[in-house]
């Protein structure tokens, strides 16, 4: 905001700045434009639903907001409340901080000063460990059956990858094991564009092959023999490439996975994602350690791995005989 620059209409240019500076903050902290960009469209649609500027916005307005949000046809979840409640606390936290000047300059102006929007008493807590869709769960043996009719979301599957992650691959991410040698160049695979934290490059990780999957070895050398040289790749390095030669794309992957699902006659509440819940789930009831499960699968943190898990009853009552004979003997029955 120039000093010497009188505004015919000072309120919007005011806020235009204030977002500017605020992108410039986020920016400066690295954070990417896919972060950056739809914090201010929410701003923007938070200002938009008030009809009022960041200085006059209430507590009122944001209870208001939300609860908008959650009627209609399509409420939105619990989490999604959460980041929009963070969203413009955050803002609103760059606009009280005296080292920007914002307060001063609105008192100043417009004799009105920002608030606090969100606070305590009226956010959503942070109480439970998983907030998701319900309906959202590991599929069983037989619904990962019935989708095995894509090369690319058995390797889904086998490696436990995200969408992004399985499109980013290329053909020099499968390494030797030399510790699995009967695995061949499948032994391992490395995951070179893993989820990456806000502001931090992207996460690498090495999944290796385990003998429960190793049907995958002969799925990818089939595709790499037998299916993609149709497609006259030549020296494209995507491991999965469509029939223009181009890389498949993020979008593509799950249309693969939702016309495999479809013609399944499965539920549609299941998404691609839901073969990574399958694979935390199915390595833990392999009986694999939490650690190299979580390892596999690139969290930080055990917590995380764990609300990915929902293991069956055969698999809990196979640790309760293992338990009780342990404790009791092979007579305890």
């Amino acid at each position: 905001m120039a000093p010497n620059v009188v505004h015919i209409d000072p309120a919007p240019a005011v806020f235009g700045a204030m977002k500017e500076g605020w992108a410039r903050q986020q920016s400066a902290r690295f954070l990417r434009a896919t972060t950056i960009n739809p914090r201010l469209r929410l701003i923007e649609r938070f200002g938009e639903f008030t009809g009022q500027y960041p200085w006059q916005w209430t507590p009122a307005d944001g209870e208001a907001f939300i609860a908008h949000l959650r009627g209609g046809s399509k409420p939105i979840q619990m989490s999604t409340a959460r980041t929009y409640e963070v969203t413009i606390g955050l803002f609103v936290e760059y606009l009280l901080d005296s080292r920007y000047g914002w307060a001063e300059v609105c008192d100043e102006r417009f004799g009105e000063a920002p608030q606090a929007v969100f606070h305590e008493g009226n956010s959503v807590l942070h109480t439970v460990e998983y907030e998701g869709d319900p309906r959202r769960r590991p599929l069983d043996y037989d619904e990962v059956q019935a989708l095995f009719d894509a090369a690319v979301l058995k390797t889904i599957y086998a490696y436990g990858t995200r969408r992004t992650e399985s499109s980013r691959l290329d053909l020099v991410d499968f390494r030797r094991n030399r510790k699995a040698p009967r695995f061949g160049n499948f032994g391992s695979l490395m995951v070179r564009f893993g989820k990456a934290p806000k502001g931090a490059p992207a996460k690498r990780r090495t999944v290796l092959t385990v003998p429960e999957m190793d049907w995958v070895v002969d799925v990818l050398q089939e595709w790499l023999t037998e299916i993609r040289p149709h497609f006259s790749p030549g020296r494209h390095p995507a491991l999965w490439v469509t029939e223009r030669v181009g890389r498949l794309s993020p979008r593509s992957i799950n249309e693969v996975f939702v016309n495999a699902r479809e013609a399944a006659g499965l539920d549609e509440d299941l998404d691609l994602h839901c073969l990574r819940h399958s694979y935390i789930t199915h390595l833990t009831e392999f009986g694999y350690p939490a650690r190299f499960v979580q390892e596999q699968v690139g969290h930080s943190h055990a917590s995380t791995t764990a609300i990915y898990m929902g293991v069956s009853n055969e698999y809990r009552n196979k640790l309760l005989e293992a338990s009780m004979k342990a404790r009791l003997g092979e007579d305890w029955e």
